[in-house]
């Protein structure tokens, strides 16, 4: 440092001086605008760079809530679609039921008319049975009291007394 004291010289200063005042009226002239411009270009697009960031987040806030929204609607939807299978699966349940219940009825009835009808037919013929062996019978008692001569005259006797009284 102490060499450059030693060593100043006034006229190196003017030059100096004079040229650095030129080149920046130079620089000022001709050369800081255009920096300016381009500084200014640049600070513009980075806020607008920052502006369409912040709208981007915005717009996916936006679309994350309208996502949630139709997740919570079609979750909705399911568990309404869910009860009205629940609610349709226990209505066909109960009309299988009451269809099973009359369909069953039915038969039962059935089966009782012809419990009923082949019983009626059973007795019928139980007393065709019975009144051909009565007969059978009768035809026997009839045939072995008739069989002799005095059998004969004392049933006719018989049925003529009782003819009289009454």
């Amino acid at each position: 440092m102490e060499k450059l004291i030693e060593d100043f010289s006034l006229g190196l200063f003017f030059w100096q001086t004079l040229l650095f005042l030129a080149l920046v009226f130079l620089l000022w002239k001709y050369a800081w605008k255009p920096i300016l411009s381009a500084i200014n270009d640049r600070e513009e697009g980075i806020k607008d760079a920052l502006a369409a960031a912040e709208e981007a987040k915005k717009e996916m806030q936006n679309v994350t809530a309208d996502n949630e929204k139709l997740l919570k609607e079609a979750r909705a939807e399911r568990e309404i679609l869910l009860k009205e299978a629940r609610e349709i699966k226990d209505k066909i349940v109960t009309d299988a039921k009451e269809l099973a219940q009359v369909e069953g009825d039915k038969l039962i009835k059935q089966a009782k008319a012809t419990i009923e009808s082949e019983k009626k037919a059973a007795v019928a013929e139980i007393k065709n049975q019975v009144a051909e062996l009565s007969i059978e019978i009768a035809e026997k008692v009839i045939k072995e009291q008739l069989s002799n001569k005095e059998k004969q005259l004392k049933l006719v006797d018989d049925m003529l007394g009782d003819i009289k009284l009454n």
